[in-house]
């Protein structure tokens, strides 16, 4: 659903997935939950929210010995460190997951893991600073300057000058082609 774009579908799917790990304390399904949720939050811009439930899938999935799920969790870690401008961790993340579609095999998961790791290498993104990196992947999901500033705890007016030297570093017209390049980049969770 979140591929698809529909949210308000992949929001009611998740709630659902968690009401039922209210009744049942199956590790499956909060396993299971704990993913939706985290891959939800990260589709809507809410980094900060994702890490944690997504850290709570990885260590669930680990627990019930489920480790291409675990490998695509730490997928959508790297993706969410990488939102919040931690590159190193995003790489980490990136690596283990890696390893783990290797050993078992899954060429599709690993040529996305691999396409994620090669874009944290291109030089024009190291012109930007890590609180650019970050506002841009805000932009990308389609955030505004005001939501970006609310989340971040920072002004309006900070957030409006870090765009203009986003735009002016990479040499951008409009948010629109921000969107674009940091969906090259992967700087925000591709839809597949």
């Amino acid at each position: 659903m979140i591929d698809g774009s529909e949210l308000t579908a992949a929001r009611a799917a998740a709630d659902e997935l968690a009401a039922m790990t209210q009744s049942c304390e199956a590790r499956y399904l909060r396993a299971l939950a704990a993913h939706a949720t985290g891959s939800l939050l990260l589709s809507t811009g809410d980094a900060a929210g994702a890490l944690k439930t997504l850290r709570q899938a990885w260590m669930d999935w680990q627990e019930i010995d489920a480790p291409w799920q675990a490998a695509r969790v730490r997928v959508l870690l790297g993706l969410t460190c990488r939102a919040l401008a931690d590159e190193e961790t995003a790489q980490l993340e990136f690596e283990a997951a890696q390893r783990v579609f290797e050993r078992l095999g899954a060429a599709p998961d690993l040529a996305r893991v691999q396409a994620l790791q090669a874009t944290s290498d291109s030089s024009t993104d190291r012109t930007l600073t890590a609180r650019e990196r970050q506002i841009l992947a805000l932009i990308a999901t389609g955030m505004t300057n005001r939501a970006i500033a609310d989340a971040l705890a920072i002004s309006n007016r900070t957030v409006d000058r870090h765009v203009s030297s986003i735009l002016t570093k990479l040499d951008l017209r409009s948010r629109a082609a921000a969107t674009a390049y940091a969906y090259e980049r992967g700087l925000v969770h591709q839809r597949t």
